[in-house]
C-alpha cells in the first residue's frame, strides 16, 4: 500500500496543478486472463515478456509500450490525432503535428508499416481527418531495435488496426453527429470460411474548423534602433471530408504457409476561406502600411496502396520467414485564389499553387530462428524507393483576368531516396538477465533536381545503427531494463529545396540544400511494478543529438519575414517518465501519467551565443467509471508545460475531454462525447531575438459534443487475443 501512495504522489507531482487532482485511466477492455507468474528460475525473454493490465490494457515488453484504445470514447467519436493525444509520452498540438518526450521527429506507422500519408505536406491533417475507430491499440517505441528503421529521432508510434478472429460473417455499424455541423460513420465487416479470410472497411467523415492565427511582430529598425510594431490577423474557414476506404483477404494454402492481400485507399477535400488583415507603424507610431486580403482555396490528397504478404511457419515455435512487398502512391493538391487590399498601393490579384506526387515502393523479408538455451536470432532486409514531385506555381495582377505567371514563384522540384538496410539481432538470457543486441546497417541514395533552374545534386552514403536492450527479473512482480539505440531523422524533401515558397505577400518559406541528417543516441533506464490490476512505470531517459534540424526566422526587411532550415549545433535532453495504472474500487480505474523533461540547445552556429536550457513538466489524468453494468463515464485532461525552442519558446496547453456510454444490449450502444469541454486547447509560440520579437497565438473551435451509436452483427465466439504485430513485422 505504502508503495502505492508514493508512486500515484510522485505521478501526480509531475502534473500541472490543475491537473495534480484528476485521476483517471483507459477503461478496462476484454483481456484474456494474465499469464500466470514463472518460476523463479525461469529465464527471462527479451521479447516474450509482456505485461497486460486488467484495469488499463497497458501492455510493456522490453522495448515498447502499448495502450488499449478500445474504450476511449474520444476514439469513438473523433480522429486519430484525437486518440493519440490520451497517449503517455505523446503530445498532437493544434495543427495535428505529434511529438514525442518534447521531439517532433516521429515516425508513425499502420500495423508496424510506414506510409507517406503521415509524411510531407498534409500529415497533420491526414492525422486530424482519419477516423480513430478503426485502431485498437498504440504502440509506443522510443528506443526500438534494429530490426525498425531508425528514421524519426523520437522513436515510432505503431497504430495497430482492429482484427476479428470469430468465425462466419461478422461487423460493426457507426455513426456520430455533433453540434458544431461535424459528422462521421462507417461500416466494418469480416467473413471467415474455412482457410479464407475477408475483411473490409468503409468511413466517411465530415469536418468543419473555424481557426484563427494571429500574429504580433516587433522588428529591430536599423535606422531608428526601435521596435516596430507589426500585426497580421487571419480567420479561417475549413470544411470537408474525408473517404476511407480498406480490403484484405488471408488464405492458409496449409498449416506452415498464409497468403494475405491488402487494398486500401483515403480521400481527403477540404475547401478554405481566409480572411486576413496586416497592419504595421512606422518609427513615429503612425500607420505605414497595411493590407485586407481573402484566399479561397482547395485542398485534396488522394492516398492508395496495394501489398501482399507471405508468412511461412518452419520447423518449430518461433522459426518463421516473412515477406512483405508494397506499393503507394499519394497525390496533394493546394490551390487558390486571392485578393489583396493595400494601404497605400493598388489591389493584387493572386492565383497559387502546390502540387505533391509521391511514389513508394518497398520490400522486406524478415527471418527469426530460436536456437539452443533459448538463444533468439533475427535478421532481414528492407529496400525502399521513393520519389518526390513538386510543383509550386503563382500568378498575379491588377486584375482578376490578367494574370500573368510568376518566375520567381513557378518551379518544378523532384527528390528521390532509395534505402537498402540489412540488420540482426541476437538475444539471449542468463538466468533472471537477458541481453539483446543489434545492428542495422544501411545505404542511402538522394537525388535532387530542380528542373526549373537546371540544378541538380546527388547525396550517397553508409552509416549503421547499432541498438542494445537489456531485462533484469528482479521479482515475480518487479523488473528492471535498460537500453540504447542510435537514431537517424534525415531531413524532408522540401526541407533542401532552395525554392523560396510564396505563403503571404509578407511570410515566405525556403529549404536548406546544405542540411546535414540529425543523429540522436538514446538511453533509457526502465523499473516496471505489476500486481493485480495495478501497474507502476518509472523510465528515466537522456537524448544527445547532433545536427538537429530546426526552422530559422530571418527578416527580410520591409516586414517581409523568411522562414528557412538549419542545423543546431547540438542539443541534449533528458527527463523522467512516470505512469500509474490501477484501480481505485470495484467501478473506478485510473491512469497518471507525468513527465519532467530538460532540454539544453547549443545554436552558436545559427547566430547565438552559449546555450539555452529549459525544464517543463506535462501530464495527463484519466478517470473511468463503470456506475452500472450498462453506464460507463469517462474523463480525460492533459497538459503540456513551457517549452524552449531554438529561437524562442512555446507556450504551455491543455485539453479536457469527457464521455458517456450506454451500452443496450451486446450489439447496440450510445455514446456521448464532449472534446475540449473547458476550451483551454492553443498554441503560442513566442520567437525572441535581439532584432526580432514575434508572438503567434493559433487557436482552433476543436470544442464540440458528439453523440453516436454503433451496432455489432454477426455472432460467433472470438478466438484468443493475438500478439500486437499479428498482421505486421519489422518496419
Amino acid at each position: 500500500m505504502r508503495l502505492k501512495l508514493v508512486l500515484l504522489a510522485a505521478a501526480a507531482a509531475l502534473l500541472p496543478p490543475a491537473m495534480s487532482h484528476a485521476q483517471s485511466a483507459p477503461a478496462p477492455a476484454a483481456q484474456s486472463p494474465a499469464p500466470k507468474p514463472a518460476a523463479k528460475d525461469a529465464p527471462t525473454a527479451v521479447e516474450g515478456v509482456t505485461i497486460r493490465s486488467d484495469s488499463t490494457a497497458m501492455r510493456t515488453s522490453i522495448d515498447s509500450r502499448s495502450y488499449s484504445v478500445a474504450n476511449d470514447l474520444s476514439a469513438r467519436t473523433g480522429s486519430i490525432a484525437d486518440a493519440l493525444r490520451n497517449v503517455p509520452s505523446v503530445e498532437v498540438d493544434v495543427r495535428g503535428n505529434v511529438s514525442l518526450r518534447g521531439d517532433a521527429n516521429v515516425t508513425i506507422m499502420i500495423d508496424g508499416k510506414p506510409s507517406n500519408q503521415f509524411s510531407g505536406e498534409g500529415k497533420g491533417d491526414a492525422l486530424m481527418a482519419m477516423p480513430a475507430d478503426q485502431i485498437e491499440r498504440v504502440q509506443v517505441m522510443t528506443n526500438p531495435s534494429a530490426a525498425y528503421r531508425p528514421d524519426g529521432s523520437a522513436g515510432i508510434i505503431n497504430l495497430i488496426t482492429k482484427k476479428t478472429m470469430k468465425p462466419g460473417t461478422n461487423g460493426t455499424v457507426r455513426f456520430n453527429v455533433d453540434t458544431a455541423g461535424r459528422h462521421n460513420g462507417g461500416v466494418s465487416a469480416t467473413r471467415r470460411n474455412g482457410k479464407l479470410a475477408l475483411t473490409g472497411d468503409a468511413s466517411y467523415r465530415r469536418d468543419t474548423q473555424d481557426a484563427r492565427q494571429l500574429i504580433q511582430r516587433e522588428t529591430r529598425d536599423t535606422a531608428s534602433g526601435q521596435f516596430l510594431p507589426s500585426t497580421q490577423d487571419a480567420a479561417v474557414d475549413n470544411s470537408g471530408g474525408m473517404v476511407n476506404l480498406r480490403g484484405g483477404l488471408d488464405y492458409d494454402l496449409d498449416k506452415q504457409n498464409r497468403l494475405s492481400l491488402e487494398l486500401r485507399g483515403r480521400h481527403i477535400a477540404f475547401d478554405t476561406d481566409i480572411d486576413e488583415t496586416y497592419s504595421a507603424l512606422n518609427a513615429a507610431g503612425a500607420p505605414a502600411r497595411a493590407y485586407l486580403r481573402n484566399l479561397s482555396g482547395d485542398m485534396t490528397r488522394d492516398n492508395a496502396a496495394i501489398s501482399g504478404d507471405w508468412r511461412r511457419q518452419l520447423k518449430g515455435a518461433d522459426h518463421l520467414l516473412t515477406t512483405h512487398l508494397e506499393y503507394e502512391v499519394t497525390d496533394f493538391q493546394r490551390d487558390g485564389d486571392a485578393v489583396t487590399r493595400n494601404t497605400p498601393g493598388a489591389t493584387v490579384y493572386e492565383r497559387v499553387g502546390l502540387g505533391v506526387d509521391q511514389e513508394r515502393a518497398n520490400f522486406k523479408l524478415d527471418y527469426s530462428k530460436p536456437l539452443p538455451k533459448d538463444v533468439k536470432l533475427k535478421t532481414g532486409v528492407d529496400f525502399e524507393q521513393s520519389s518526390n514531385d513538386f510543383t509550386n506555381f503563382g500568378a498575379s495582377g491588377a486584375t482578376a483576368g490578367g494574370l500573368v505567371v510568376d518566375p520567381a514563384r513557378t518551379n518544378r522540384y523532384l527528390y528521390d531516396q532509395d534505402v537498402y538496410a540489412a540488420y540482426v539481432t541476437y538475444e539471449r538470457p542468463f538466468g533472471d538477465f537477458t541481453v539483446q543486441g543489434g545492428l542495422r546497417a544501411e545505404q542511402v541514395q538522394i537525388g535532387l533536381n530542380d528542373v526549373t533552374h537546371g540544378v541538380k545534386a546527388d547525396n550517397d552514403y553508409f552509416k549503421v545503427y547499432p541498438t542494445l536492450h537489456t531485462g533484469y527479473r528482479l521479482s515475480d512482480s518487479q523488473s528492471l531494463s535498460a537500453s540504447f539505440s542510435r537514431r537517424v531523422q534525415r531531413p524532408g524533401a522540401q526541407d533542401l529545396h532552395p525554392y523560396r515558397v510564396y505563403i503571404d505577400p509578407y511570410n515566405y518559406r525556403q529549404g536548406n540544400p546544405n542540411l546535414k541528417p540529425q543523429i540522436t543516441d538514446s538511453y533509457e533506464l526502465g523499473w516496471q511494478y505489476r500486481k493485480g490490476p495495478t501497474t507502476y512505470l518509472a523510465t528515466a531517459y537522456f537524448r544527445n543529438a547532433r545536427d538537429g534540424v530546426t526552422d530559422v526566422v530571418s527578416d527580410l526587411g520591409n516586414g517581409v519575414f523568411l522562414t528557412t532550415r538549419g542545423n543546431l549545433g547540438k542539443s541534449r535532453s533528458g527527463g523522467l517518465e512516470l505512469v500509474a495504472n490501477g484501480r481505485l474500487t470495484k467501478t473506478l480505474t485510473y491512469n497518471l501519467s507525468g513527465n519532467a523533461f530538460w532540454n539544453e540547445i547549443d545554436a552558436a552556429n545559427l547566430g547565438f551565443t552559449g546555450t539555452r536550457s529549459g525544464t517543463t513538466l506535462s501530464g495527463r489524468a484519466n478517470l473511468n467509471w463503470q456506475a452500472t453494468p450498462k453506464d460507463f463515464f469517462q474523463a480525460n485532461i492533459f497538459s503540456s508545460g513551457k517549452r524552449i525552442t531554438p529561437q524562442g519558446y512555446r507556450e504551455p496547453f491543455k485539453m479536457l475531454n469527457l464521455g458517456y456510454r450506454r451500452k443496450v444490449n451486446d450489439k447496440l450502444s450510445f455514446v456521448v462525447t464532449a472534446q475540449d469541454a473547458a476550451d483551454w486547447f492553443q498554441e503560442v509560440v513566442v520567437t525572441d531575438t535581439p532584432t526580432l520579437h514575434d508572438r503567434t497565438r493559433r487557436s482552433a473551435n476543436v470544442r464540440s459534443v458528439f453523440f453516436g451509436f454503433s451496432y455489432a452483427f454477426g455472432g460467433g465466439k472470438s478466438r484468443p487475443e493475438q500478439f500486437d504485430f499479428s498482421a505486421g513485422g519489422p518496419g
